[in-house]
C-alpha cells in the first residue's frame, strides 16, 4: 500500500494563505489525528466548503512551564511530549501549506477559543477526530451544545482507534468486554478493513478571514517560556512524515512483521529498538491506526505463514482498542477507589520510596537504568515497563499504581490514557492480571536479555567499568573491584538494604536521608508484598469487592503489624539455628 501527502502536483505554496470569507466555511479542529492521511474529519471538512480553517488550540496548562513538577515540563506533560508534539505541529503545518493551506495556532481554554471561532467565522460545519478521553469528553459536550443551539453541523467520526468503544459496549449488553478474547469475538474484522483508506489529498480549500482572532505559527520550546534549556539527544522525531518513514521502515521487513509475537523481544536494546516505537505517532495520531493495520493486512497476504493476535502486530492494535473500550466503559478507569474492576488493596504511602524510584536511585542497576532512560527518551520497551512497574507495586516496593502512573504519564512522550492505567492495574495485579506471585525480578531478568549489562553502562555510566559479574549487583563487587571501577556502592552509587532489619536498627527516618543508601533487599520485599496481596486478594473475595475505606485501613494496620511481628520470628529461628 503505497501513500503520498500531495499529488506530484501540489497546490500553490502560500505564505499566509488567508482569504476573505464570504461563501460556506468549516472549521477543522485538530487535537489528536495530527496528519493528513485517513483523516476523515479533515475530508469532511473540505468537501463542499468554500474556506476550511485548520485549527490547533495551544493550552497553557498543557503546554507551559510549572515550576513546582518534578521535571521539566507544564502542569500536565513532561518536556519530551510537549516537545514531540510541537514537531508533530511543525510537520502538519508544512503538509497543509502543501495543499494550499496552513495551520491556525490558537492559545487559551480550548472550548472558549473554539466557541469564540464558531461565533467570529461564521462557518456551517466543526468537524473532529472523535475522542474518549474524559478531558475531551466534556470538552466536547460544550463545544457541541454551543455548535448545535448556533445550527453549526458537527461532524466527529471514530478514526483514532479500530472500532468505535461505543459499539462494541452495545454488543456486550452495555457492558465493556473485560478479556482480550471475548473483545475479538464481538469486535470481529473492522467494517472498514476491506475498503481503500483516503490516503492521499490533491488540495484544500484556503484559510477564510480570521477576522480578530489572534493567529500564530506553532511555538517553540522557547517562545512557550522554558528558555534555553539543555534537552538530551532523543531519536525520536514527532510528526506524520516521521510516522510514515518509520511504518514504511519496519513493514518492509516483511519476516520480521510475520514472525513479531510480543511478549518476545529485547528490552534493553536501545541502539535499535527492538519494536516499531510507532507508539508514540500512534498517541498523536501522527499515524492512523487504521492505515497501519491495512497495512500489515498486506503483509500478512503475501507470506506463508504469521503470528496471530494476541502475540502479533496486529494484535498489538487490537490490545490498544481493547483497553480504550474498556476505559470508555468503566466509570473511574484511573483510580482504585470507585473503580468495579479494581482489586481495593492497601498500598503504602510513602514520598521517600517513590522519589528514589522515580529518580533512578534504587541500587537496582535494571531498575535504574530503565528510569533514567524514560526520563532522558521519554520511551522504553515494554518489557522494561514491566520491570519498574512491578518494582513499585507488587514486586518490591508495594506502592500504589496510581503514584506510578502520574509518573508515566508525565514523562512517557506516548502516554495515552486508557492504555497507561490499563497497563498499570495489569501489573500491579490490580485488575485483568491476577498472579501476583509472578514477579519480574530486578536482577536476572535484565541479565537474561543483556549479559554484559551494556544498557546499564549506556544509562548509567558511573556503572560502565564494573565487570559484567557485578553489573546487576554491583553492592557484590569486592571493595577492590570497586575501586578499579571507580565506583564505590554506598558512596557513588546506592547499596539495597534489607529495609525490615536496617529499619529496626537505625530508624526509618535515617535510613531516607541517605541519598546514596536504596530502597529494599528484593528476596525479603518480595515475600512482603506477596503476603500482602494473599490477604488483600482474601479479604476483596470475603467481601465480593466491596471493601470501604475502613476496611482497607483495619487491613493495612494488619499487615503492619505482621511485618513488625516477622523480625523476631525470623532472630527466633537463628537462635534455634544456632543451638542445634
Amino acid at each position: 500500500m503505497q501513500l503520498s501527502l500531495c499529488l506530484s502536483k501540489p497546490a500553490q505554496h502560500l505564505k499566509n494563505p488567508i482569504m476573505a470569507a464570504s461563501g460556506s466555511g468549516s472549521i477543522m479542529w485538530f487535537r489528536k489525528g495530527l496528519r493528513i492521511h485517513d483523516n476523515p474529519a479533515l475530508d469532511y471538512a473540505s468537501k463542499g466548503s468554500d474556506f476550511v480553517y485548520p485549527v490547533f488550540v495551544i493550552d497553557p496548562h498543557y503546554m507551559e512551564p510549572d515550576p513546582k513538577a518534578f521535571s521539566p515540563g507544564s502542569r500536565l506533560a513532561g518536556l519530551n511530549r510537549i516537545r514531540f508534539l510541537l514537531e508533530s505541529l511543525v510537520d502538519l503545518d508544512t503538509s497543509l501549506k502543501k495543499l494550499g493551506s496552513r495551520l491556525l495556532i490558537l492559545k487559551g481554554e480550548p472550548g472558549q477559543v473554539l466557541i469564540r471561532c464558531l461565533k467570529e467565522w461564521g462557518v456551517k460545519k466543526l468537524c473532529f477526530e472523535y475522542d474518549t478521553d474524559p478531558h475531551y469528553q466534556a470538552l466536547d459536550i460544550r463545544v457541541k451544545e454551543y455548535a448545535s443551539a448556533a445550527g453549526i453541523e458537527v461532524f466527529s467520526p471514530v478514526s483514532h482507534t479500530l472500532f468505535n468503544p461505543a459499539d462494541i459496549i452495545q454488543r456486550n449488553g452495555g457492558k465493556p468486554p473485560l478479556t482480550y478474547q471475548s473483545f475479538l469475538k464481538l469486535a470481529g474484522q473492522p467494517s472498514w478493513a476491506s475498503s481503500p483508506l483516503l490516503t492521499s489529498i490533491s488540495s484544500l480549500p484556503p484559510v477564510g478571514d480570521v477576522g480578530s482572532c489572534e493567529i500564530s505559527e506553532v511555538p517553540t520550546i522557547k517562545d512557550l517560556g522554558y528558555g534555553d534549556i539543555e534537552q538530551e539527544w532523543i531519536p525520536f522525531r514527532g510528526g506524520e512524515s516521521e510516522a510514515l518513514k518509520r511504518l514504511k521502515e519496519s513493514i518492509s521487513d516483511k519476516e520480521w512483521v510475520a514472525n513479531f509475537e510480543k511478549p518476545k523481544g529485547n528490552p534493553s536494546a536501545f541502539v535499535k529498538p527492538a519494536t516499531t516505537v510507532l507508539s508514540p505517532y500512534l498517541k498523536f495520531g501522527c499515524l492512523s491506526s487504521r492505515y497501519f493495520y491495512q497495512c500489515l493486512q498486506d503483509v500478512y497476504k503475501n507470506v506463508q505463514k504469521h503470528t496471530s493476535p494476541p502475540v502479533s502486530l496486529a494484535g498489538q492494535l487490537l490490545w490498544r482498542d481493547f483497553f480504550y473500550t474498556v476505559a470508555f466503559g468503566t466509570p473511574n478507569f484511573d483510580r482504585m477507589e470507585g473503580n468495579k474492576l479494581c482489586k481495593q488493596i492497601p498500598w503504602n504511602d510513602d514520598d521517600e520510596l517513590l522519589a528514589a524510584w522515580r529518580e533512578a536511585r534504587t541500587g537496582y542497576p535494571w531498575i535504574d537504568a530503565i528510569m533514567v532512560q524514560l526520563r532522558k527518551w521519554g520511551w522504553m520497551h515494554h518489557l522494561a515497563r514491566h520491570s519498574v512497574a512491578c518494582f513499585l507495586t507488587r514486586g518490591d516496593l508495594f506502592l500504589h499504581w496510581e503514584r506510578g502512573r502520574d509518573v508515566f504519564e508525565r514523562l512517557l512522550i506516548d502516554s495515552d490514557w486508557a492504555i497507561n492505567n490499563g497497563n498499570w492495574l495489569w501489573l500491579s495485579c490490580s485488575s485483568f492480571f491476577y498472579q501476583y506471585n509472578r514477579i519480574y525480578s530486578p536482577i536476572s531478568f535484565g541479565k537474561k536479555y543483556d549479559p554484559n549489562g551494556d544498557y546499564i553502562r549506556h544509562f548509567l555510566p558511573v556503572l560502565k567499568d564494573m565487570p559484567k559479574e557485578y553489573i546487576y549487583e554491583p553492592w557484590t563487587a569486592p571493595p577492590g573491584i570497586q575501586r578499579k571501577a571507580k565506583c564505590i556502592i554506598g558512596r557513588d552509587y546506592p547499596k539495597p538494604v534489607d529495609l525490615p532489619c536496617i529499619c529496626m536498627q537505625l530508624g526509618v527516618i535515617l535510613i531516607f536521608t541517605l541519598m546514596l543508601v536504596s530502597v529494599v533487599y528484593h528476596d525479603s520485599a518480595s515475600k512482603e508484598c506477596k503476603r500482602k496481596l494473599a490477604e488483600a486478594y482474601a479479604l476483596n473475595q470475603k467481601l465480593n469487592g466491596q471493601l470501604s475505606q475502613e476496611d482497607l485501613d483495619n487491613l493495612r494496620r494488619k499487615l503492619e503489624q505482621d511485618e513488625d511481628i516477622e523480625p523476631k520470628i525470623r532472630r527466633q529461628r537463628q537462635k534455634v539455628g544456632h543451638l542445634t
